[in-house]
């Protein structure tokens, strides 16, 4: 199956900023988000343990080092993926689910990050959970790659296939 897995950096999306942002109950493509809200806002901040992650150049080339890795281990083809300065987004086919797939990105990018010690050990560094995509039309997994190649702005830390 191919996917489209998008997870954010820890603190950098939280529930009630005025960009709006997305919960379980507003998560569907073009759906409506939660709207800002200071109150929520204020809340949701005071649960953080710590400040917002943020990936600098070193951060976002030994995550997508540690992506492309992670995709030849495990046999997943890895078709797009694109390291920003606040979440990652990837395309590709893997015979695993892609909740595992996800997880297993994540925890192979932290892996990477702390073998280069450019964190402490104890940071937190993902969001809980994120997004996972099924794609299952041709069409669709050629979007969703322009989308992570094109899509995003400046480009940051790239692979295209």
């Amino acid at each position: 199956m191919t996917y489209l897995i998008t997870f954010a950096c820890y603190g950098c999306h939280i529930h009630g900023e005025e960009r709006g942002s997305v919960d379980r109950k507003h998560n569907l493509p073009g759906g409506p988000v939660i709207m800002g809200d200071a109150r929520r806002l204020r809340a949701d901040s005071r649960q953080m343990l710590q400040p917002a992650y943020g990936m600098d150049g070193d951060r976002r080339r030994a995550v997508l080092t540690a992506i492309r890795a992670r995709c030849l281990e495990q046999n997943w083809v890895l078709m797009a993926a694109h390291v920003r300065t606040n979440h990652v987004h990837v395309v590709l086919d893997a015979g695993a689910k892609p909740e595992r797939v996800m997880n297993d990105l994540k925890s192979y990018a932290s892996r990477c990050l702390n073998r280069a010690r450019l964190d402490d050990r104890t940071r937190k560094r993902w969001a809980r959970h994120g997004s996972t995509r099924w794609l299952w039309a041709r069409e669709n997994i050629s979007a969703a790659i322009r989308y992570v190649i094109d899509g995003q702005g400046e480009a940051m830390a790239v692979f295209e296939d």
